[in-house]
C-alpha cells in the first residue's frame, strides 16, 4: 500500500507536466488506452486472454465511466493547481463514499460519522475558498473528482469477487477510453477547443505510456494489500499520498502548502481516519452479533 502511495502522485504530476501542452481529455484518455493495453499484454504472455472474460462486463465497464470523468476533472484541476491541493481536497472521498453508502446501500452509518462527514467537507472548503479567489471554478473540480471516485468505489464494493484483477483492469480501461474517445469525437463535433486532440510529440506519448504503467501496477499493489490486510488497517495508508504529492509537486514545481491548506488537511485527514475507525468499531460489533446468533464467540470470528 505505501508503495502505491508512492506511485500514485508520480501519475498526477507527470499529468500536471503535459497538461501545459496536450488536452486534459487526451491525457487521460491515453492513460486508459495504455491502461488496456498493458492488461491485455500481460494476459497474453502470462494466464491467457480468457482471464479478461467476466460474467458481466457493463458494470465493470461503467466503473471504468466513473473513473475516467474522475481524472479528466482531476487533471483538468492540475493544469492551473499545486499537486497538493488538488489531491488534499480529493480526499474528502471517504467522507462522500460513506455517504453514499448511506444512502444507495442502505448500510447504518451513525451520526457520530455523518459529523465528521460535514465537519471534513467543512475542512476542504479552507482549501478550495482560497484556491477559488486565485484559479476560479476549476478549484471546485477536486471535489467532483472525489465523488465520481466514490461511486467508482461502490460499483467496486458491489462487484467484488466478480472477475480477476487483470479482467477489471481491463474492463476500466476499455470503458475509460471508449466514454473518453466519445468525448474527444463529440469536443471536434461542437469545436470545444480546450478538449479537441492535437498531435503528440513521441516524448509526450511515453510519458503517457509511463502515466498508464503507474496506474496499472499502483492498482496491481493496492489489490494485492488488500488481499493481505483488512480495508479498516489499509486505509490509513492511503493519506501518505498527500505528503508523497507535496514532495513531487515541491521538487518538480516548486509548490508547497501554505498553513491555511495545512489546517484543511490535517482536519479532511482526522476526519477521514475518524470514519475508518467508526466503520472498524461497527464491524467489530456485527461480527460480534453474528457470532452469538451462530454460537460462535467474537474471538472465533477475530480469528477466523
Amino acid at each position: 500500500m505505501t508503495g502505491a502511495m508512492f506511485l500514485v502522485p508520480l501519475m498526477d504530476v507527470l499529468a500536471k507536466y503535459l497538461t501545459a501542452t496536450l488536452p486534459p481529455l487526451e491525457i487521460a484518455l491515453g492513460r486508459f488506452v495504455f491502461q488496456a493495453l498493458f492488461a491485455f499484454l500481460t494476459a497474453a504472455i502470462g494466464p491467457g486472454l480468457a482471464v479478461l472474460k467476466t460474467s458481466r462486463p457493463w458494470p465493470h465497464l461503467l466503473r471504468g465511466v466513473f473513473l475516467a470523468g474522475a481524472l479528466v476533472l482531476l487533471f483538468t484541476a492540475l493544469k492551473v493547481m499545486p499537486v497538493a491541493d488538488a489531491i488534499a481536497i480529493f480526499f474528502v472521498e471517504p467522507m462522500i463514499l460513506t455517504a453514499l453508502s448511506a444512502i444507495v446501500l442502505k448500510e447504518h452509518v451513525g451520526a457520530r460519522r455523518w459529523i465528521a462527514i460535514f465537519v471534513g467537507l467543512a475542512g476542504s472548503m479552507l482549501i478550495i475558498r482560497p484556491g477559488f479567489d486565485a484559479f476560479g471554478p476549476v478549484a471546485l473540480l477536486p471535489l467532483g473528482t472525489a465523488f465520481l471516485f466514490a461511486l467508482y468505489l461502490l460499483f467496486t464494493k458491489r462487484l467484488s469477487g466478480e472477475g480477476s484483477m487483470l479482467s477489471i483492469q481491463f474492463t476500466t480501461g476499455a470503458g475509460g477510453a471508449l466514454v473518453l474517445g466519445a468525448l474527444a469525437v463529440l469536443a471536434v463535433i461542437f469545436d470545444v477547443e480546450s478538449a479537441i486532440l492535437v498531435p503528440a510529440p513521441l516524448p509526450a506519448v511515453g510519458l503517457i505510456a509511463v502515466i498508464g504503467a503507474i496506474s496499472f501496477f499502483a492498482h496491481g499493489l493496492i489489490v494485492r494489500a488488500f488481499a493481505l490486510a483488512p480495508a479498516s488497517v489499509l486505509a490509513p495508508f492511503n493519506y501518505l499520498e498527500i505528503i508523497t504529492a507535496t514532495l513531487f509537486g515541491f521538487l518538480v514545481f516548486g509548490d508547497f502548502p501554505d498553513a491555511l491548506t495545512w489546517a484543511g488537511i490535517a482536519i479532511i485527514v482526522g476526519c477521514g481516519l475518524y470514519i475508518t475507525h467508526r466503520e472498524r468499531i461497527s464491524l467489530r460489533e456485527n461480527t460480534r452479533a453474528s457470532g452469538n446468533r451462530t454460537g460462535a464467540t467474537a474471538d472465533d470470528e477475530f480469528i477466523a
